[in-house]
């Protein structure tokens, strides 16, 4: 954990009816001095869309060698890679060679359309890549609902997400930009 670090719990109650996958979370966060509320949200909406029980957080912002979520088997190979943020090709190239599946979650409004324009034809050529970008209005409400201790209520059907804090409720409909092929 980064010096400096703030340190964030929430407990997550997942029902995500496209998946049949129903279960409880307590996870604590690092958030890096240089990571906004509004990106550790959304590393933890990645985590709430893709929740498995070995799903781990990576070791920070300014690690290199390791995504912002991977998910290992038994053997220690990486089934799922997952990126928050406009990435570099040449980096989600190696991503897809080191794991089975790799997930990039963009946010950030007009900047994914700059990135996605400059990218889209090389990301493409990999099978095993998934984009999905976040309306910006979206990843704004969840930095608005952010605090040290969150009890969040988190229902996804037919790609729609609902997060719940409190009296608050923020509406997710991701867009996806690129698919594996089936």
């Amino acid at each position: 954990m980064a010096k400096g670090a703030s340190i964030y719990k929430a407990d997550l109650q997942i029902a995500d009816m496209d998946r049949n996958y129903y279960e409880n979370h307590s996870l604590t966060l690092a958030c890096h001095p240089s990571e906004t509320e509004e990106r550790m949200m959304v590393r933890l909406l990645a985590f709430v869309l893709y929740a498995h029980e070995s799903l781990e957080f990576g070791r920070g912002i300014s690690t290199q060698d390791e995504p912002d979520l991977w998910q290992k088997d038994l053997t220690g190979s990486i089934d799922l890679w997952i990126e928050v943020g406009q990435r570099e090709e040449r980096d989600l190239r190696r991503a897809c060679g080191r794991a089975k599946q790799v997930v990039v979650v963009c946010y950030g409004g007009r900047g994914v359309n700059v990135w996605w324009t400059q990218n889209s034809e090389a990301l493409d050529q990999l099978k095993n890549l998934t984009v999905i970008n976040l309306p910006l209005p979206a990843t704004q409400g969840l930095a608005r609902i952010a605090n040290r201790n969150m009890q969040l209520q988190c229902n996804i059907q037919d790609a729609q997400i609902s997060i719940i804090a409190d009296s608050e409720m923020v509406q997710i409909e991701p867009v996806i930009l690129l698919s594996p092929a089936a």
